[in-house]
């Protein structure tokens, strides 16, 4: 199944997050409203990930991949488009 990946931003309580998300290239679940919509997904799988502190400062952490939970999202954007 061909995927594209697309990079979101997502914000927690805690954290501003920007990672990449993979979506299909068009159709049914092509965007990230989509997505985050469906009854069956209770996480995002994202790779790349920067996760920025929002409360108590810090630097950046770098990750490869996080499993983020859809019930944490406070919201979430594209920024390929």
């Amino acid at each position: 199944m061909d995927q594209r990946p697309t990079r979101i931003l997502a914000e927690t309580e805690r954290y501003r997050i920007t990672g990449v998300l993979y979506l299909p290239p068009d159709g049914y679940r092509s965007r990230l409203s989509d997505y985050l919509n469906t009854p069956e997904h209770s996480f995002l799988a994202l790779t790349d990930v920067e996760l920025t502190p929002l409360n108590e400062g810090g630097p950046p952490e770098r990750h490869r991949f996080v499993a983020l939970s859809l019930r944490h999202i406070v919201y979430a954007v594209p920024l390929d488009q």
